[in-house]
């Protein structure tokens, strides 16, 4: 009896850990015919938005393996080691936090295993059991006797068996862990050098890991591996592992059968191996094991076939069985965490304090005693970033102010945005434990969710420190007239700018100078950063704990103060300033004949806009009556002509040459948005780049191409590069399926084909933008980022140095020292390449004329570079100028990968914020969809004004019946006249459709319409029911805004109906 109040105690806490995903299919779906209908029964492949009723989804801890989508890729980025991985401290709580975990100074201990237990008897039986909270799918605070008797997960694997097993056995593997936004019950694990991802499948299975841990895995069994979901045939794509599909007449009869022998091999020795050849390891891990052999999946694996070839690596071996099996997805489960996520410490969400009110209101009744609080209670609190599970929040932990309210019973404190750090999960815990470390405001608002954002992604908004202040120059400054003779003069050159109109801090500038034979000479100037940021400063430390400049449209977090960002070291029109200068000689055909770099002192003329040098490009240039900036200097109007147009021809003749020579370009238009005067935004226009953009990015991109040859050839082992990795070839071949399906010739071969295919397919479709936006869209999803490396580490994989987008071979980030930590590093190298020319010329008593080539321009003296003098300059130059060792590089670069990737969050979800706010002020959006997945349960539409992606669940409809035609791959939906019988949950129709009789579609119209299109604005027409719907399908859709006071903010979208019967 003991044992079944523990086994049925344990149910239950699965059941409240999945409480807001959707219950699994109850029974198989033979008892369907091909035309289903969707209400009957619910997968739990998906989870729901934070609006939704929660399911019962404790099925999925039964390890189910479900075929589902694969989630966003990233690089593993680890955090550095130096001195500035650490966070400065936030404006935290004041005051201690009463009754606050026992121990030393603010690092707080874990409860005790009588807490704990405690904690975890007070459960939800069942989540549906509350409904008054509209957050929290439940009463979470029933006591269930005997929860902590037993381990819901497996104890982590000691460091020394984890080495073992990552080392010597190749048992285990090391990796990110990423977690699907749309169901927490899926996580992915990118290995290096495997082409698909490993599906992490359930809460035991994830074994306490959270998003953005650095894992160790263990695989399950081959026979366990599901089919993988949207797998392309070989007619169309062929396996991963591929970059090309190979011609038919490539491949012999001799290789068919060699690797069908050797697939047959593969099954056999995957099949037969679980039995044998166990290991110290996994014997370790055996014990605590869920429901899977414990022995080691790769070395059973082509046993003969490695034996042949020689010693085989995991990664090898792991490589072939998915190149053999293409169809097979392989799955497995955390054995350890080998690095916690810094976001544990920033988790931000909201409390449930209704449904802790409406428990002790109950218990309250039970006892007919006065309510009372105590310490070993707690409150829930949930994120607002689905991928985060719940947290447990005890009450004696809460800070005083939170205290307080919830002893007055205050239900207001739910509205406010939290953070919470997470201290303690353990093995008998559902639940991660944590406190509460900081406090925002009402989550309606805007600039509490701001902060939220910022502190969530730990981007610090703090003032500079002073004694990073006092490392720059007092103002006025002018430069020193010893730099001045140091440098070349170029005060006398017409030089400007080309900005965003609100930029203030000018890192680049352009001049153009017309030479015989038609050539031109370009000159890019970067604004000298180096020169003020000197290595091992305080205020270099500053700008390294930064790492970039992180952009709100309406706020800015700058990595290096205002006073050098916005003055000293920008380039602002008419004073002098400090750069450094790339020339190149140009012909007319785009080729580069020579360059030259160097340190210079320059002098804008005038500061362009965008609108400003695109006025110039198209024609329009009348400065009288445009208002433009002011000049300075001794030029004209006509001498700032002149030069725009001149750039713009040359840029066009760079675009154009390379893309003929492989790059790849993909984007959309993107909305803006409009700020009334207490900076909250009331409107967006769409917006997309215009050939000023363009102009100005050209040459950019051959700066930062130019820097990464110099640094790479003068410091092969400490050069700062940014590589960009071949796509992900599964998806890409699902896309190529795609376009395939839909009778469009897709090349994946290069990324130069890709480009060349999209830009036939364009022209084809050029009548239809939306259309080109969702193509554009589905070819974005295969790439993986960008990122920093050292090239030290990879010294003996040239290979794997290039820009897959770009198609060059070197690339890096040389052009935006004012806000990218790394360009500030970058330039430290050229001018130690400089330098280091100055110091060989010397060495070899020869003319600098002579020597000024050797390490910098455009033909690389290797035989300079490896002589004993050459050595020697370049170690002496690398020593002054700060050029960091291979291993120091390597944490900044991983630093640096983080805090970028930080900086996209942030942006990514301040536009998500700004939206919200937008779509709150109009309550409903009608627009035009693209309906670009569709299935049983939901459909991915694609919303062109905006830019982005949303779905629409119709299963489990009240009022609505969805029938699936799998045949024909057809989605009707019509109305239902008569109530849902049955016991079975179902929502209200309002959550999949917004119903408007035709005498109110005067007053959605209204509501459409926005500041950019009065007069243009096409109307929104309602769709009738019944509704057929297929893939591409255009269908009429409203936006809204969810949540804020009483949930996480989220955009939601609902079909958009007529009808007489609402």
């Amino acid at each position: 009896m003991k044992s079944d109040s523990a086994e049925q105690s344990v149910k239950v806490g699965e059941r409240i850990e999945n409480g807001d995903t959707e219950k699994k299919k109850k029974r198989k779906t033979n008892r369907r015919s091909k035309h289903t209908l969707v209400p009957i029964d619910v997968e739990s492949s998906e989870g729901r938005n934070s609006g939704s009723k929660a399911k019962d989804c404790s099925s999925s801890l039964k390890q189910q393996r479900l075929d589902l989508e694969n989630s966003n890729e990233l690089e593993a980025m680890r955090a550095s080691n130096v001195a500035f991985n650490s966070m400065p401290p936030m404006h935290h709580f004041e005051a201690p936090v009463e009754g606050g975990y026992p121990g030393s100074s603010g690092s707080p201990q874990l409860p005790s295993a009588e807490v704990s237990k405690q904690l975890l008897s007070k459960s939800c039986p069942d989540p549906r059991a509350c409904e008054q909270s509209p957050r929290m799918n439940g009463d979470l605070f029933p006591q269930i006797e005997g929860s902590s008797q037993r381990k819901i997960f497996s104890s982590h694997w000691s460091l020394d068996a984890v080495n073992e097993a990552l080392e010597q056995k190749g048992e285990a593997f090391k990796a990110l862990f990423r977690v699907n936004a749309h169901n927490r019950c899926e996580a992915y694990c990118k290995i290096d050098g495997v082409p698909t991802d490993i599906l992490i499948n359930g809460n035991v299975s994830q074994n306490r890991a959270v998003e953005g841990d650095i894992v160790v895995i263990k695989l399950d069994p081959f026979s366990l591996w599901p089919k993988m979901k949207g797998f392309v045939t070989e007619n169309v794509a062929q396996p991963e592992g591929t970059s090309s599909p190979p011609k038919k007449d490539d491949i012999n009869a001799e290789d068919k059968n060699a690797r069908q022998k050797n697939a047959v091999d593969l099954v056999e020795g995957l099949e037969n191996g679980f039995s044998t050849n166990k290991s110290s390891v996994i014997r370790e891990g055996a014990k605590n094991s869920v429901s899977r052999s414990s022995t080691p999946l790769l070395d059973s694996c082509l046993g003969s076939s490695c034996e042949q070839k020689g010693n085989c690596s995991a990664i090898e071996k792991l490589c072939t069985i998915l190149s053999s099996f293409p169809y097979k997805r392989p799955t497995g489960q955390v054995v350890a965490v080998a690095e916690k996520s810094l976001v544990r410490d920033s988790i931000v969400g909201l409390l449930d304090v209704k449904g802790w009110i409406h428990y002790k209101e109950g218990d309250a009744k039970r006892c007919k005693s006065p309510l009372s609080l105590s310490d070993d209670e707690y409150v829930q609190l949930v994120p607002s970033d689905p991928r985060f599970p719940k947290l447990i929040v005890p009450f004696h932990v809460l800070p005083g102010s939170i205290r307080a309210r919830l002893e007055n019973f205050d239900p207001t404190i739910e509205a406010e945005l939290v953070a919470a750090q997470i201290v303690d999960w353990g093995e008998g815990n559902p639940f991660p434990l944590a406190q509460i470390t900081h406090l925002f405001g009402r989550g309606s608002e805007l600039e509490p969710q701001i902060n939220a954002i910022l502190y969530q992604n730990s981007v610090s908004d703090s003032d500079f420190s002073p004694g990073s202040l006092t490392s720059l120059p007092r103002v006025p400054w002018e430069v020193p007239e010893e730099e001045i003779q140091h440098r070349k003069d170029l005060r006398d050159l017409c030089v400007l700018t080309i900005d965003p109109s609100t930029a203030t801090d000018l890192d680049d500038a352009l001049s153009v100078q017309s030479l015989p034979d038609g050539f031109f000479r370009v000159g890019i100037h970067i604004a000298d950063v180096s020169y003020f940021v000197l290595p091992e400063t305080a205020l270099d430390t500053e700008a390294q704990f930064r790492s970039t400049s992180v952009y709100m449209l309406q706020r800015k977090v700058p990595m290096l103060p205002p006073l050098l960002s916005e003055n000293l070291g920008s380039l602002n029109p008419g004073a002098d300033r400090l750069a450094f200068s790339i020339f190149w000689d140009i012909n007319r055909e785009g080729d580069v004949i020579d360059r030259w770099i160097g340190r210079t002192v320059i002098r804008s003329c005038c500061k362009l806009s965008y609108d400003h040098a695109q006025d110039i490009i198209d024609g329009k240039s009348d400065v009288a009556e445009k208002g433009w900036p002011a000049l300075h200097g001794s030029f004209e109007w006509s001498d700032v002509i002149r030069s725009v147009k001149h750039l713009s021809e040359i840029s066009t003749t760079l675009r154009q040459k390379r893309f003929r020579n492989g790059a790849l370009q993909l984007e959309n238009s993107k909305p803006v948005f409009l700020f009334d005067e207490h900076g909250v935004p009331y409107d967006f226009v769409l917006c997309s780049r215009k050939g000023s953009n363009f102009l100005v990015e050209e040459f950019m991109l051959l700066a930062n191409m130019t820097a990464a040859e110099v640094i790479s050839r003068a410091y092969p082992d400490s050069a700062l590069l940014r590589r960009h990795p071949e796509p992900n070839m599964r998806k890409l071949k699902e896309f190529e399926g795609f376009c395939s399906k839909n009778g469009m010739d897709l090349d994946i071969s290069s990324s130069g084909q890709l480009q060349e295919s999209l830009e036939k397919i364009t022209e084809n479709l050029k009548d239809d933008s939306v259309f080109v936006d969702i193509l554009n869209n589905y070819a974005i999803k295969p790439m993986q980022f960008a990122s920093y490396f050292c090239t030290g580490n990879l010294k003996d994989s040239v290979a794997e140095w290039g820009h897959y987008a770009l198609a060059v071979p070197f690339y890096t980030h040389f052009t935006s020292p004012l806000r990218r930590y790394p360009d500030i590093v970058v330039h430290r190298a050229v001018a130690a390449a400089l330098e280091a020319e100055e110091l060989y010329s010397k060495q070899k008593q020869i003319s600098t004329v002579e020597a000024k080539s050797c390490f910098t321009g455009i033909h690389f003296n290797k035989d300079a570079a490896e002589s004993i003098e050459g050595k020697e300059a370049l170690s002496i130059a690398a020593l002054k100028h700060g050029v960091p060792s291979t291993e120091l590089l390597s944490d900044v670069a991983a630093y640096c990968n983080e805090r970028k990737y930080a900086s996209r969050k942030v942006r990514d979800a301040c536009d998500k914020l700004y939206t919200w706010f937008v779509l709150k002020k109009k309550e409903v959006f009608p627009c035009e969809a693209r309906v670009m997945n569709l299935g049983s349960r939901f459909m991915t539409v694609y919303i062109s004004k905006l830019g982005i992606e949303r779905r629409i669940y119709y299963d489990q409809i009240e009022g609505l019946c969805a029938e699936w035609l799998e045949a024909t791959s057809t989605l009707i939906i019509d109305k239902l006249y008569s109530k849902r019988g049955g016991r079975g949950y179902v929502k209200p129709l309002k959550e999949a459709a917004y119903v408007v009789s035709p005498c109110d579609l005067c007053v959605a119209k209204s509501s459409a319409l926005s500041v950019c299109d009065t007069e243009s604005l096409d109307e929104v027409v309602p769709a009738v029911f019944p509704l057929s719907i297929q893939v591409l399908s255009t269908i009429s859709v409203v936006l809204h805004a969810v949540g804020g006071d009483d949930g996480p903010l989220d955009i939601g979208a609902r079909l958009y109906m007529t009808s007489y019967y609402r």
